[in-house]
């Protein structure tokens, strides 16, 4: 079989996955992150029913194998763009769905949508399977290399253009992949390829973007929304990136005046600002500074001065440096040097660029000095000493509030990175933290919690005398001192909470009567949170807590995942009277996505079976089988997630972890595929399933390697710059990827020889495994970590060989 024959095949697996991961940033922006990743998961449902589908209609397909394939790829471009345009119109929003039983309805209309573009492009790679089946492996390794390049393309595509113009040249690929097939057709080849060619050119190029590139509708209640809908409030300024969607807003009526923490005390009113709201929500502002530090003595009334009472002239390192807030606030303080970093190098352009004459040039003083970089990744490799590093709050409240973050992977406040910032100070140095406040506090409980397990970690063994926490009416920010704080050092602390009405909840030496002050509530939860952790029934005040504050750490790095089962009761039956702000609703919203996203598999590809029984022979060989390709897709997507939420840390950015790992494992696991007949002659002796026990033991054996060796591994080259870092990730993967893609092309070719019309149902149950895995292996490392997730992926890989083990003594 030539290899242009199998072209049509890469085109639509790359166009199938350049299409999810631009969706997780298309609804990044429409909606959160996370519950785009959600609805993703279930738009994967459309692999499992386009196996349905073929199985139920094999033979009619296949006969018309090229007609068919041109058709389903040119569907896939059609309803890739019309689903996601219907779709980010529904009125749905997640946030509602606990009071508003309407919001489950227009989620599964949601649903129905998404399925389609998957459903289409399943469908050509399910028929390949079945048109080819002595060349599983070479259909296989096309499919997977393809969609490995369409993954790791459309990152560099939204390097350039914005995310929904992008969906344009996807759409394109679409129509390339039907030209491509449609070649092979008897009748009308050379009209139909030509067609579906210029339909393909004409997308891409000509066709005007308001039909191709619907621009995405916004949540309302994300903080961009909410802000435009102030008179005369306008976007200034939009940059977009594989980071994220930068807008700038300007809004001179009602001016905008951003300053978490301000004291009720101040009496100075803040300059002009521009709000920058990344994907809509998370906002920095850009604050109008003429040079003179006395305009911006606001600053000084913000919970976020506390350290500069403490420290004269310090060394600064700033962890987020967003539109500049903090920078203003060190000169003020008269600091010494400022060294700021920041993630988004279109942040930096804004500030030190587009707006240096608004800013007052604050990115290009001597003694600042930027550096591109991801927070973490900068802290485990700078060899400077600090007298501060300040970790600025830059998430928005509303996304905090509204418990959006909780699936969300942060290593910026693990056990781990609080003993890299520690490492990093001087020896009076200190780390300040500011966080929203939450009542009953959750971030602030979790932070110290987090705060004294580092401590104690590297040897300190009175923690409490490092610690120092304050709290405004909205904001609260914690001190770790790399030393035991000093008699002159709390005085500071508690003079400066008094001058500007903020509460002490712990400095060494305080007392019930300190606390609970100003900003009064029926009960003093920090100060009794933080005796409580400090106190030896630590371990029993955790575990009774209402909500979830053990420490986090880099193995379990989900700061903001508090949700506790035995607490929903109690917080649905205060939903009417505001108990619905304390839900972690992107929780609650994975598991119900788990549930229906189980009963649809059973009905997609269960049901079906069940009824077509008598074609698949034998109960036992169907279940057996049905087993094995249901565990090749738990397997394989557990370990694929697990090391995409792992190399979030390496790579800087879940975006960049999403998009290389998942096309190195692609890539890889194609290669892996193209050479499995080879391995199963050369090792199993032409046995199929000695073939697959043996590809699955180096599994085993290289799982358990990187487990113990990736964290040592990150450590020493998180300073290599990113192009390097990806060749490195993409170069650990290989190994690992490579005998993961032996196992379902070798068990395909095993069962198909024995069963041609199970091949289609192999296709649909591993692509409900698929996506019930995508939502599994999220909830597992929440609660078991990556290491947990990845040692039950090896042992549904070591069972797998097992379930086609009876058919070993009739191989040759």
């Amino acid at each position: 079989m030539r290899a242009g024959r199998m072209l049509p095949v890469g085109l639509i697996s790359a166009a199938v996955l350049a299409y999810e991961v631009l969706l997780m940033r298309l609804f990044s922006i429409v909606q959160w992150h996370h519950f785009a990743y959600m609805i993703i998961s279930i738009a994967l449902l459309g692999f499992g029913a386009s196996g349905t589908f073929i199985a139920l209609t094999q033979r009619w397909l296949v006969e018309r194998y090229s007609a068919a394939f041109a058709a389903s790829a040119a569907l896939f471009g059609i309803t890739a763009v019309t689903s996601f345009a219907v779709a980010q119109r529904l009125p749905f929003n997640a946030l509602e769905i606990i009071w508003d039983p309407r919001q489950l309805g227009w989620l599964a209309a949601s649903y129905a949508l998404l399925i389609l573009p998957f459903f289409f492009g399943a469908i050509c790679v399910g028929l390949a399977f079945c048109r080819h089946p002595a060349q599983i492996g070479r259909v296989y390794a096309f499919d997977l290399a393809g969609a490995g390049i369409g993954a790791l393309g459309i990152v560099g595509l939204l390097f350039l253009v914005f995310p929904s113009t992008a969906l344009r040249f996807v759409v394109a690929l679409g129509f390339a992949a039907a030209a491509f097939a449609a070649m092979g057709m008897v009748r009308y080849r050379w009209l139909a390829a030509g067609s579906l060619g210029l339909a393909a050119a004409f997308v891409a190029v000509l066709l005007p973007p308001s039909w191709t590139a619907p621009e995405p509708h916004m949540s309302q209640y994300k903080g961009l929304h909410m802000a435009l809908e102030v008179p005369n409030a306008r976007v200034i300024e939009e940059r977009s990136s594989p980071l994220g969607l930068l807008t700038v807003v300007e809004s001179p009526t009602v001016p905008f005046r951003y300053a978490p923490g301000l004291s009720l005390a101040n009496t100075q009113e803040p300059p002009a600002q521009l709000a920058v709201f990344t994907d809509g929500d998370s906002i920095a502002a850009i604050t109008a500074y003429g040079g003179d530090p006395a305009k911006v003595a606001y600053l000084e009334r913000t919970t976020a001065a506390l350290p500069y009472r403490i420290l004269e002239r310090p060394r600064v390192l700033i962890l987020g440096v967003g539109g500049g807030e903090q920078v203003l606030l060190a000169l003020r303080a008269r600091a010494d040097t400022v060294d700021a970093v920041e993630v988004n190098p279109q942040m930096i352009d804004l500030v030190r660029n587009r707006f240096s004459d608004f800013a007052g040039g604050i990115f290009s003083r001597p003694n600042l000095h930027l550096h591109l970089a991801e927070a973490r990744a900068f802290a485990a490799t700078a060899g400077e000493r600090y007298d501060l590093i300040q970790i600025p709050l830059l998430d928005s409240f509303s996304a905090a509030a509204a418990g959006v973050q909780s699936l969300h992977e942060n290593y910026t406040y693990t056990v781990e990175a609080m003993r890299d910032y520690l490492a990093m100070l001087g020896p009076d140095g200190v780390v300040a933290i500011t966080r929203w406040l939450r009542v009953p506090p959750r971030d602030s409980l979790k932070l110290f919690a987090t705060a004294m397990a580092s401590l104690e970690a590297d040897g300190v063994t009175e923690p409490g005398r490092h610690l120092a926490l304050i709290r405004s009416w909205n904001t609260a920010t914690l001190l770790i001192a790399k030393s035991p704080f000093k008699g002159e050092d709390i005085a500071a602390v508690r003079s400066f909470a008094a001058e500007n009405f903020f509460d002490i909840s712990w400095v060494p030496g305080i007392s019930a009567s300190d606390v609970n002050r100003f900003n009064q509530l029926d009960q003093e939860y920090l100060y009794e949170g933080a005796l409580a952790l400090l106190g030896p029934e630590r371990a029993d005040f955790i575990a009774r807590y209402k909500f979830a504050i053990a420490p986090a750490t880099d193995n379990r790095p989900y700061f903001f995942d508090f949700f506790r089962w035995r607490a929903l009761p109690e917080l649905l039956s205060l939903r009417t009277q505001g108990g619905a702000a304390m839900l972690d609703w992107s929780y609650l919203i994975l598991v119900a996505t788990l549930v229906q996203a189980a009963i649809l598999s059973a009905v997609l590809i269960l049901l079906p079976l069940w009824i077509r029984r008598h074609t698949l022979g034998k109960a036992f060989h169907r279940l057996r089988f049905g087993l094995y390709f249901l565990a090749l897709g738990l397997a394989f997507l557990f370990i694929e997630i697990a090391f995409i939420q792992r190399f979030v840390l390496f790579l800087g950015h879940p975006f960049y972890a999403v998009a290389v790992v998942l096309a190195g494992f692609l890539a890889f696991a194609g290669l892996g595929s193209a050479i499995a007949a080879r391995w199963a002659a050369a090792v199993g002796g032409g046995s199929a399933v000695r073939g697959i026990a043996l590809a699955v033991g180096a599994i085993a054996v290289l799982a358990a390697t990187y487990l113990l060796a990736l964290p040592s591994v990150f450590e020493r080259l998180l300073a290599f710059p990113d192009a390097a870092k990806i060749a490195i990730a993409l170069l650990l993967v290989a190994p690992l990827a490579l005998f993961m893609g032996m196992p379902f092309p070798l068990g395909l070719g095993h069962v198909g020889a024995r069963s041609e019309t199970f091949i289609p149902w192999a296709w649909g149950i591993n692509g409900c495994a698929s996506v019930l895995s995508a939502i599994l292996a999220t909830l597992l490392a929440m609660h078991v970590g990556f290491s947990g997730v990845v040692m039950i992926a090896v042992v549904l890989y070591l069972v797998a060989p097992a379930l086609l083990a009876n058919r070993l003594r009739s191989e040759p």
